[in-house]
């Protein structure tokens, strides 16, 4: 079963990459636009006070940027991904895992560099003396201790994705680094409330579903590019 679910996921991402290939700029912008001002609206985005936001590609999904900048003025702890290779992973853990790190400033935001997926990337000298989401500084290696520490955790994280749907399942790029991410948030007392944003053309008709296993976690709420919003049944 688990190698038809990959193999489902597989075809899946590469009908949205075709789809999304010769997507034109002005319709990712205007949908960046609109989804953009709904997250903005939504009460937990405005309650938050410690939030991880994506970097966004330079094309082919809802971009972050008026986002990360927003987030910052109001005066939000905002973390960004970071992944990386374990140096010793241990039984059950990936190769490579994602951490959240604090982004400092608008200014910290604007020297990134991208990196080969031309996604802003902060650079390996500065990661040491950024915070993680998990209460320490630089990167865990995958360190569950840190995640009991008091001012750990984060109250939002919104989430990038190849593919939505209707029951608010999520299509990665295949590598889990979101998902082994809530993971580990499950291991602590506080889980994220968490958000995608999806292109409408990434959003899956009434008639089909993100394939998902047991390690598939799903969305509190879903932001489309029409400006609709979603929200799971709790």
């Amino acid at each position: 079963m688990a190698a038809s679910i990959t193999a489902v996921k597989k075809d899946l991402r590469k009908r949205i990459r075709t789809i999304l290939s010769d997507f034109p700029e002005a319709a990712i912008a205007l949908q960046t636009s609109n989804a953009t001002r709904t997250l903005l609206s939504m009460p937990e985005y405005k309650a938050a006070k410690r939030i991880s936001v994506y970097l966004s590609m330079p094309s082919g999904e809802i971009s972050t940027s008026s986002i990360v900048r927003d987030a910052l003025q109001q005066g939000k702890t905002v973390f960004i991904p970071y992944t990386y290779k374990l140096t010793a992973p241990t039984e059950g853990q990936p190769k490579s895992i994602m951490d959240m790190l604090e982004l400092k400033s608008t200014s910290d935001f604007e020297s990134l560099q991208p990196d080969s997926w031309g996604i802003p990337t902060p650079g390996a000298e500065s990661i040491s003396s950024r915070a993680n989401a998990f209460g320490g500084t630089g990167i865990t290696q995958g360190d569950a201790q840190e995640e009991t520490a008091a001012d750990a955790g984060l109250d939002l994280i919104i989430m990038p994705g190849m593919a939505f749907d209707s029951s608010f399942g999520r299509l990665g790029h295949g590598k889990g680094f979101y998902d082994y991410f809530l993971q580990r948030c499950s291991r602590s007392s506080r889980m994220p409330f968490c958000v995608g944003l999806s292109l409408t053309e990434q959003f899956l008709s009434p008639d089909e579903s993100v394939p998902m296993d047991a390690s598939d976690y799903r969305l509190n709420a879903l932001v489309l590019g029409d400006g609709e919003l979603r929200r799971a049944q709790t």
